[in-house]
């Protein structure tokens, strides 16, 4: 027995780079969630400008969607390719529309003449409205949801009724077809936010006292920079578009320095560049916050497709030996914690926190309920220097009170090279342990006070536990709702590195275990296994560029309860 969504659609779009699916989609997920249904869109295109044939994901619900979903009910072909792409991916009962000047009634494709209809609606920029209205009429619905997400979409109101009139003709044409995908309609007014992870992770960042971003731009980090940018005039966000990533990673460690809460945003093959000024914050011992964008390689790979191949590099990156802490948020929701919660970790532990993401929860689309806005700022860990400051003082828990250059007295010193309290070179051999041992205290705090703790979803009394990170944890969280299994729960993982104190009573308590992860390799099975001897039974690995879907889940779980 499943447990699915009571009422549920899910739509696919495919058609080459450039005919706006991302547009196509922006106006549809807001029209159905005006209607009050909760929407979540997975984007999926290729690295090209033009061509190619890329393709959108939409489901709708009458509750909350979090993860992509192999079933197709209806797939509107909008170039001649998109049909040979995504045939398997089709199911006998998925239905196809297209356009019959591309694909014939033989190869079965319900007819929506675009071309033809675009031509009355004034041309083919039109032509994503009229599927967006026949869409709605297939759900039973009026049009006026789509007319109200077409005027939030559109400024101007030519536009607009170009638009409006687009849409018209779409919905009529689907007459034979009203309600084929009934869906409720609520008429209440519905303000969830509709955002995208990069968005979120934005919105995380100037919660947490984001005041500072430098980046060089690189796909799929390049949306939070952006997002950023648009918000930097209201929240006083210094943006700088640096010249390379090592400018970028050094941007950030010096307005740390000086006082601001500097983000900088990469993907993996800018990280790469960034491991020195990682390992220079380590012994300066400051603050540094990185959102590390993961998608596929090595070297240039899939630049647009994702995976969780980065977390072995941002674990062991930059040279010596120092505490850092890894995040990896699986949700939108989560993403804008872990966002917030990184500048305050990083500031309480003067130490570098690196928020890893991926393509596929930066560019998918979600509604969401709310984003808890903080009541005050962020409290800054900066002291005022008295005249005899030290900055490298010795305590119990390795933190040193933390000044910045013009706020008190003292001279705030800081180097490179090993150094004693006061931030003056040495090397002088106990002085040098005395400084290892300092730094390496603080990494206790990463896994206690400021730690993140795992969450457990399912049974308290398991037999078997799934190990999730980052976004395969919401796919496994349905699948698991749909199931139902007595003695099979999930413990998702936020907090990657170092492990949370209370990782370790979950492990003990498992008869066995599986880690289910995005890569090749195991990075985070490894990771287990090295920080705590646990034995992982099994590991659930998928590469191919694209994130775990439910039925993929679903699939493992019989194969392991033997019910195929």
């Amino acid at each position: 027995m499943t447990n699915r969504p009571s009422l549920q659609v899910n739509l696919m779009f495919g058609g080459e780079a450039g005919q706006g699916l991302q547009t196509l989609g922006l106006v549809l997920a807001r029209a159905l969630r005006g209607g009050g249904l909760h929407v979540f869109a997975v984007n999926e295109f290729m690295s090209r400008i033009r061509g190619g044939s890329n393709s959108l994901v939409l489901r709708a619900a009458d509750s909350p969607v979090r993860s992509p979903s192999d079933r197709i009910d209806c797939c509107v072909l909008l170039d001649s390719d998109a049909l040979p792409r995504l045939a398997d991916r089709l199911g006998e009962e998925s239905l196809l529309v297209g356009d019959p000047a591309l694909f014939s009634s033989e190869q079965g494709v319900t007819p929506l003449p675009l071309k033809e209809l675009s031509k009355q609606a004034g041309g083919a920029v039109f032509g994503n409205s009229i599927v967006c209205g026949f869409i709605l009429r297939m759900l039973g619905w009026e049009l006026a949801p789509l007319n109200t997400a077409l005027a939030h979409t559109f400024s101007d109101a030519q536009i607009q009724e170009k638009n409006r009139r687009a849409a018209q003709l779409g919905w009529e044409y689907a007459e034979n077809l009203a309600g084929r995908f009934p869906l409720p309609l609520d008429q209440q007014a519905h303000n969830r936010l509709l955002l995208d992870g990069s968005q979120v992770v934005a919105l995380g960042a100037v919660a947490g006292g984001c005041n500072f971003i430098s980046s060089y731009p690189m796909s799929p980090a390049t949306g939070v920079l952006i997002h950023l940018a648009r918000l930097a005039a209201d929240h006083g966000i210094v943006v700088e578009q640096a010249e390379d990533e090592i400018s970028a990673v050094n941007m950030g460690i010096g307005a740390w320095y000086a006082g601001a809460r500097a983000l900088v945003s990469t993907s993996g093959g800018g990280f790469d560049l960034m491991g020195e000024g990682l390992s220079l914050a380590g012994i300066m011992e400051l603050p540094l916050v990185i959102h590390i964008a993961q998608r596929p390689g090595p070297g240039t790979g899939l630049p647009t497709r994702t995976e969780q191949g980065d977390l072995e590099i941002a674990r062991y990156s930059g040279h010596g030996e120092y505490p850092r802490a890894i995040l990896a948020p699986g949700s939108p929701e989560e993403a804008y914690d872990c966002a917030r919660h990184a500048f305050t970790m990083a500031d309480a532990s003067q130490s570098p926190v690196l928020l890893l993401t991926d393509q596929y929860l930066l560019d998918s689309l979600y509604d969401i309920e709310t984003l808890p806005l903080p009541h005050e700022p962020p409290k800054s860990e900066i002291v005022a220097t008295e005249a005899n400051y030290e900055r490298y003082a010795a305590s119990a828990t390795g933190l040193s009170p933390r000044g910045v250059p013009g706020l008190g007295q003292g001279f705030v010193c800081v180097d490179s090279d090993e150094h004693d309290a006061q931030g003056r070179i040495t090397e002088d051999f106990d002085t040098r342990v005395a400084m290892v041992d300092k730094r390496m205290a603080k990494g206790r705090l990463l896994e206690t006070s400021l730690a993140l703790p795992p969450r457990l979803y399912g049974p308290q009394l398991y037999h078997t536990l799934l190990i999730s990170w980052g976004s395969t944890g919401p796919t496994i969280e349905e699948a698991l709702k749909q199931l139902a299994l007595p003695e099979v729960a999930l413990l998702h993982c936020t907090q990657v590195y170092p492990l949370p104190q209370e990782m370790a009573a979950y492990l003990e308590r498992a008869k066995r275990i599986i880690v289910v992860e995005n890569n090749a390799t195991g990075q985070f099975a490894r990771l287990l296994r090295a920080e705590t001897g646990c034995t992982i039974d099994d590991q659930w690995l998928k590469y191919n560029g694209l994130a775990f879907s439910v039925e993929e889940i679903i699939a493992s779980l019989r194969k392991e309860g033997g019910n195929e």
